[in-house]
């Protein structure tokens, strides 16, 4: 089965790729127009349930409340085994109209190696590894999915493409890295975010405390920067409703 978006208008998507492969979409059409996504990925791979069952935190509910409190609009890019381990926060953030939850596979584990160390998914087990996470995201009543994919660690290939082709996602990479992860200095990780910033931008951070912890406090600096820049923040369907650079 493939994905099936539960808000009420159909989110938009890139046209289908030749050589039937999923398409890949990187930022907004370059029209000026002075907004940007923040995206956030809510990392967990499939073989991290003890850490997480001996006390380390894959989530952040304090960034949710940032987003939340500053009114910015994100796109949560979600494993479906984070879903599985916070059923009650993928449920909250799904309610919420200011998020859309989008489809980060279900392991983490990549669709390509080498890719930062992360196990390979079998290309055969591809489609049913993206298709477990929407399966999850459904178990945990998580609303305002929409067929958006990432690939783990921003890996991909033309066999990881075809073989997500059936499943009628678009991926969603990006133009703006922000270096959060692993990172101690929020200054840095923010200068990095602005310095970035372009009309169209799709920055990647993550929403992952243990691998991410200094994330909510460059929101926190890089949100009223680039309000005060003219910038204003959009989702990734929003982006996409412009036909991409």
């Amino acid at each position: 089965m493939s994905a099936t978006p539960t808000a009420r208008d159909q989110p938009p998507t890139s046209a289908p790729a030749p050589g039937a492969l999923t398409p890949v979409f990187t930022r907004g059409a370059k029209t000026g127009e002075k907004v940007v996504a923040l995206t956030f990925d809510a990392d967990m791979t499939a073989d991290e349930g003890p850490r997480a069952a001996s006390g380390e935190h894959f989530d952040n509910p304090e960034l949710i409340a940032l987003l939340r409190r500053l009114k910015v609009p994100a796109t949560v890019f979600m494993t479906g085994r984070w879903a599985d381990e916070y059923p009650a926060q993928a449920r909250s953030i799904g309610a919420d109209p200011l998020f859309e939850v989008a489809n980060h596979s279900y392991s983490h584990y990549a669709f390509k190696s080498p890719c930062y160390g992360l196990p390979t998914v079998a290309k055969g087990e591809m489609r049913g590894d993206v298709e477990r996470a929407f399966a999850a995201f459904r178990k945990a009543g998580v609303r305002n999915v929409v067929p958006y994919f990432r690939f783990p660690g921003g890996c991909y290939d033309n066999a990881a493409r075809r073989a997500l082709a059936p499943a009628k996602v678009t991926a969603v990479q990006w133009d703006v890295v922000s270096g959060d992860a692993f990172a101690t200095d929020a200054d840095a990780v923010a200068q990095q975010v602005l310095d970035g910033a372009k009309p169209g931008s799709v920055v990647v951070m993550h929403c992952t405390r243990s691998a991410a912890p200094v994330t909510a406090e460059a929101v926190r600096q890089v949100v009223p920067e680039l309000r005060e820049r003219g910038y204003r923040f959009v989702k990734v369907s929003d982006l996409m409703r412009t036909r991409p650079s």
